[in-house]
């Protein structure tokens, strides 16, 4: 199967087992960056690494994350893109194998690396689902694609963590080598090509990258409300299992982690945001969006009272955030993609790795304002963010008018 050109849409939809393969392919590699978040004491205590350094088994997660979106996936308009997801996560599946076999810090944190770096294949698979859809049912085919990237980063940490209670932390990383390996052979069968245009030498396309962001408003808009958004998420995803577990709950890891299975309800907001978006309603979607997010911060001021019900208001405030997140996800990424075929998969790189830094924001400042200012300081920052991003839709607005 051959891919349209950038300039000639495709004239049929992008067949439903072909959604579902891009959807499970998204998530099973994106979770590959947070089966770490929750083990961090076990695999530091087991491979010898210093509390005050255990925080390197995420940050360079994150880091190869990122230096893999802006050096890799820009690659999706230079070269085949079926090879190089392929390419991608051969290096996936060996990194994973490092990790589960790991005994020292060394090796732990060379894998970690590797795995961050590599798993940036899931956003070159993404476009695929722009690539291969005509452009009235472009934002459905992204939404439903991103339900699968989103429920594999929802699921990743409550997986993790029941996993290692039943088996150690060293099999979660040998189950994701064995599914990778399997997504590999399945996608190698199935992943049609797709060879882009000829045009600029990598060299090149690196240096167009900031020309993209000087001279698209819409990239830098929409980078900028879903860096907040995953900002305020990543922000109660770190902070929230320590409110949990605290005296006023006193809840089980294992409880820990059903309540972050709960949470997942939210990623329902994916497929339809798209359906919304090509309806041509993005842009109300987008402020309803963004007030979701600042108003799942608020809930717990706005209503308080008994162990129970506050607990109910956590986990209403969880699902809220989560669908926030979930829907103004796939309204940007519907926007930036009608950008242009030649041009997406720079585009995807610039907006994952701009709102991938927010995230990263909100993890390291969760468990320092949960430690300075408690539960109430981590609320009132994650009503922050949103609203910043709010207040700049609505200046857009004004402008526009």
């Amino acid at each position: 199967m051959s891919a349209p050109q950038a300039d000639h849409a495709p004239h049929d939809d992008i067949p439903r087992w072909m959604v579902l393969l891009l959807a499970a392919a998204c998530g099973i590699i994106v979770a590959n960056l947070y089966y770490a978040q929750p083990l961090i004491g076990p695999i530091s205590r087991a491979t010898g690494i210093s509390p005050g350094a255990a925080g390197l088994i995420v940050t360079l997660t994150q880091v190869g994350y990122g230096l893999g979106l802006l050096f890799i996936v820009p690659m999706g308009d230079l070269f085949e893109n079926r090879r190089l997801v392929l390419s991608g996560l051969v290096v996936t599946c060996i990194a994973l194998v490092g990790a589960a076999l790991a005994q020292s810090a060394a090796q732990l944190l060379v894998s970690v690396l590797l795995i961050g770096l590599s798993s940036v294949g899931a956003q070159v698979l993404v476009p695929y689902a722009a690539h291969f859809s005509p452009l009235h049912s472009r934002g459905r085919a992204v939404g439903n694609v991103m339900s699968g990237l989103l429920l594999g980063i929802l699921l990743a940490r409550p997986l993790a963590s029941m996993v290692a209670d039943l088996f150690g932390w060293h099999a979660i990383f040998g189950l994701s080598a064995v599914l990778v390996a399997a997504l590999i052979v399945v996608l190698a069968r199935y992943l049609p090509r797709r060879q882009p245009p000829a045009g600029l030498h990598y060299g090149a396309l690196l240096a167009s990258m900031w020309t993209l962001v000087k001279t698209t408003p819409v990239l830098r808009r929409r980078a900028f409300y879903h860096a907040m958004l995953f900002a305020s998420f990543s922000l109660f995803w770190t902070a929230s299992p320590l409110w949990l577990a605290s005296p006023r709950f006193g809840i089980s890891q294992q409880g820990i982690a059903i309540f972050a299975f709960a949470g997942v309800i939210g990623v329902v907001a994916a497929p339809l945001a798209g359906r919304v978006a090509d309806r041509g309603w993005s842009r109300p979607a987008t402020g309803a969006a963004l007030l979701c997010g600042a108003l799942s911060f608020l809930l717990p001021h706005l209503f308080d009272g008994g162990r129970t019900f506050s607990l109910a208001m956590l986990l209403l405030a969880a699902i809220l955030l989560d669908f926030a997140v979930s829907a103004n996800l796939v309204l940007s990424q519907r926007a930036i993609y009608a950008l242009g075929g030649e041009i997406r998969s720079r585009l995807n790189g610039l907006f994952m790795a701009t709102f991938f830094a927010g995230g990263a924001a909100g993890s390291g400042l969760g468990g320092w304002i949960y430690a300075q200012a408690g539960w109430s300081g981590v609320t009132w920052l994650g009503f922050a963010f949103p609203m910043a991003a709010l207040l700049y839709y609505l200046g857009e607005l004004r402008a526009r008018r």
